[in-house]
């Protein structure tokens, strides 16, 4: 079991350095909760491939950093009927 977990997290923080996903879009393609993706590329990385961890972590502060403008696109969209 905890080697499916590791493998889980390393292609978690592989797919999310490549496409700069989202922690919400990363859950959404692999099928897995919000809460597992965080706590695999945090946690999980950060113990087992800590090189990996680092350039997740960029990734998911530059999302951190931008994530409001994606809320008020959304908003935009949301009332415009798009």
């Amino acid at each position: 079991m905890k080697e499916i977990t590791q493998d889980r997290a390393i292609v978690l923080g592989e797919y999310i350095i490549e496409t700069g996903a989202t922690v919400r879009a990363a859950a959404k393609v692999f099928k897995v909760s919000k809460s597992t993706v965080h706590k695999d590329v945090t946690e999980r990385l950060m113990k087992d491939n800590p090189q990996l961890y680092r350039q997740v972590k960029l990734v998911l502060e530059k999302n951190k950093q931008e994530r409001h403008i994606r809320g008020g696109l959304a908003t935009r969209r949301k009332y415009k009927g798009e």
